[in-house]
């Protein structure tokens, strides 16, 4: 079957963002993980990031499908997400996610670009960003490519390995939260988001808590939020 989420509600949700609870009914952005039941809020949505697999590592590094359907989504941007486990890439990888992105693009999908969900240490960012500009030269070129990024990199992220990001990553998504818990002082962090030369969402839990920073949506690299959906 195809994953259809048809647009069931007319006019969108305001991003605005006032603090406490993350109700998804606020937000326009989500991520959908495997195993997560479609949602109301995604009927309203206008970006999705749609997990399609993992990169497993390994004695034989390989792509894992964790979506047996290919997703048909008409009302959104789409985004396809892997979660990578290791940087050690074969061509049958390669080949494996570039079939991927036309089956997508095929089914009628608008689909922007390819999101890595990678946990990079803050003090490897460097050798991440090795990876990511060889990962853009084999990327077809219609499509960009974005990243998920760990709340320390705001604070302590080394500067050089940060401006190696820029002209290869489109955006990257901070995550606030790690699991299913928000992470405990995440204001001090995203207060330091100024520091990140590329453009930036904030990546939300939904049911989680959250209060905006004075000034961020003053930031011109700020892009706005995603949020994580849950089961209930």
């Amino acid at each position: 079957m195809l994953l259809a989420l048809p647009l069931l509600l007319s006019g969108a949700p305001t991003q605005t963002s006032p603090g406490g609870m993350v109700d998804a009914a606020r937000y326009d952005a989500f991520w959908l993980w495997a195993g997560v039941k479609p949602q109301p809020a995604l009927a309203r949505a206008r970006r999705i990031y749609l997990l399609q697999g993992a990169v497993v590592g390994g004695d034989a590094p390989r792509l894992v499908a964790q979506r047996p359907a290919v997703p048909r989504i008409d009302h959104a941007e789409l985004w396809m997400v892997l979660r990578v486990e290791t940087l050690s890439w074969t061509p049958q990888i390669d080949a494996q996610l570039r079939a991927a992105l036309e089956r997508w693009q095929r089914a009628g999908n608008r689909l922007a670009g390819l999101q890595i969900d990678f946990d990079a240490r803050t003090r490897h960012l460097a050798r991440y960003a090795t990876f990511l500009k060889a990962l853009r030269t084999r990327l077809p070129a219609q499509y960009k490519l974005g990243i998920t990024g760990l709340l320390d990199w705001s604070a302590n992220g080394d500067p050089e390995g940060l401006a190696q990001l820029t002209g290869v990553v489109d955006e990257v998504v901070v995550q606030i939260y790690q699991g299913r818990r928000v992470i405990p002082g995440y204001q001090g962090y995203v207060a330091k988001l100024g520091r990140l030369p590329i453009p930036f969402r904030i990546g939300l839990l939904q049911g989680g808590e959250w209060t905006p920073p004075p000034g961020l949506t003053a930031n011109p690299r700020f892009r706005g939020y995603v949020v994580f959906l849950l089961n209930p």
